[in-house]
């Protein structure tokens, strides 16, 4: 969790450190970076066994996945990426809660699995209302 917590904070500050156009070629080295951090998470997480595997690895890949989002929407800023980027979180939240749900069983597990998707339908239908 502070692997993810720690990649998410360099994502966040790398994004708002720089409010000006971005090149090619440090759009290139911000996605190698990236890509090298998703790297060090996912190794991070062949630590762990079971379902915190399972978990980790969800968080890393969400965790790339979003900073490649956020990325994208610096480097060309859009209403589709930016859509882009809300996606992605809504996608990893959903992932995680519902990897998260096999930690445990029965109507517990059910219950858990119900309210991530209900979650990750409300953040659905929040992005569909700001769209227009």
């Amino acid at each position: 969790m502070k692997t993810l917590l720690a990649l998410t904070m360099a994502a966040s500050c790398f994004v708002m450190t720089s409010s000006f156009a971005m090149t090619k070629s440090e759009h290139n080295v911000a996605k190698e970076k990236i890509e090298a951090d998703y790297k060090v998470a996912k190794a991070k997480c062949d630590e762990l066994k079971d379902n915190a595997k399972d978990v980790c690895m969800k968080e890393a890949k969400g965790t790339e996945d979003v900073a490649k989002a956020e990325l994208e929407q610096q480097y060309k800023p859009s209403a589709q990426h930016s859509r882009k980027v809300a996606e992605e979180k809504a996608k990893m939240r959903y992932e995680v809660a519902k990897e998260k749900c096999d930690d445990q069983s029965g109507d517990a597990k059910d219950a858990c699995v119900n309210q991530a998707k209900a979650d990750h339908e409300r953040a659905k239908a929040a992005m569909k209302k700001t769209k227009g």
